[in-house]
């Protein structure tokens, strides 16, 4: 539903506000102090999350930004490169945090929706010795910047396989991996199996206001809970916000009903605006929309959404994205279509 004071926010899965139950677990949080590894509530997240993906051991952090960066850092060295999509949310949307803070650099391939292939791997790592030693191999899923698109499990077990025999470490940047659960129904730890470290939010689709994670082997974690340290990223009593994402955590199944909310919309612009939506790639919550099929001009579409109580980003590059939450519902939806018509 709607916010209270009445705004559709459809901008991004991270505008979400904590739930009752959020406010009430955070307000109820057995603390401690999370740098000395005695907090309760961040404690009990950890292993649940390390146990629904599969790992050894987690650990909390406060971004997902922070938990890709700490994952670089833990597997490579400077000078090295990641082998990434070229429109990998860690190599275009984080400030330049893998040059600035591990001195990596990045090769990189263009498949589609996200996904790398076994010959993309053979080709970079057959330059090895004339360029940069590549070390690690980097997965996004769901991927973002291809509106949410899903890399299939076979494609990410296959061309890790590959990345293996060439001596790469394996990362997913997880953000939204409960999104890729919801939309295939193969669990989290079959998507992070393929990986040595994976990290997920807990402030996008699961709806809590702070915080991600990382997950992998014992040793893994030992050594990026001490580069959290050396980030600023140790938040003492940060059961508080712990407690909200264990809710998050718990209730993890609902995404699907986003993944039906954005599809509804998909429909509708599809038949009103032919061309405007490709149905084929919208897999899970976030639509790309073809602007210019659209028939309007941004401002007077602009004033319109104003007019309804609606937020949405403004068209970039010609691609309008829409992203449907737990905060929003068919009413919204339905107001949306209304200010389109």
């Amino acid at each position: 539903m709607a916010f209270a004071d009445g705004i559709a926010d459809f901008r991004s899965d991270t505008v979400t506000r904590p739930t009752p139950e959020m406010v009430e677990a955070m307000a109820s949080a057995p603390l401690g102090d999370d740098v000395y590894h005695d907090d309760p509530t961040v404690n009990a997240l950890e292993e649940e999350a390390a146990m629904v993906t599969g790992k050894q051991a987690a650990i909390y952090v406060p971004t997902g930004t922070m938990a890709n960066q700490l994952s670089i850092m833990f597997h490579t060295k400077p000078g090295e490169e990641i082998l990434a999509h070229e429109g990998s949310h860690l190599r275009s949307v984080e400030a330049g945090a893998p040059q600035a803070l591990s001195g990596v650099g990045f090769r990189t391939v263009s498949g589609d929706g996200g996904q790398i292939t076994s010959a993309d791997v053979e080709r970079a790592m057959a330059m090895v010795g004339f360029y940069p030693r590549i070390r690690l191999l980097v997965w996004e899923n769901t991927h973002n910047l291809s509106g949410g698109r899903v890399i299939p499990i076979e494609t990410m077990e296959a061309t890790s396989s590959t990345a293996r025999e060439h001596g790469l470490s394996i990362h997913i940047d997880g953000a939204r991996i409960f999104n890729a659960v919801a939309a295939t129904g193969l669990p989290a730890d079959r998507w992070a199996a393929v990986a040595d470290t994976i990290q997920f939010c807990f402030s996008k689709g699961l709806g809590a206001p702070v915080g991600s994670i990382v997950c992998g082997e014992g040793s893994a974690i030992d050594e990026i809970r001490y580069l959290r340290k050396r980030l600023g990223g140790g938040m003492r009593q940060a059961g508080v916000i712990a407690a909200a994402a264990r809710v998050a955590l718990s209730e993890r199944d609902r995404l699907v009903e986003d993944h039906v909310l954005a599809r509804k919309l998909a429909t509708v612009l599809a038949e009103r605006f032919p061309g405007s939506v490709d149905l084929d790639s919208v897999e899970t919550n976030i639509l790309r929309i073809e602007f210019s099929k659209v028939g309007i001009s941004w401002p007077e579409l602009s004033d319109r959404l104003d007019g309804a109580g609606i937020k949405t980003s403004a068209p970039n590059g010609g691609t309008w994205r829409i992203v449907t939450h737990r905060d929003v519902d068919a009413e919204d939806v339905d107001r949306l279509i209304s200010a389109l018509a």
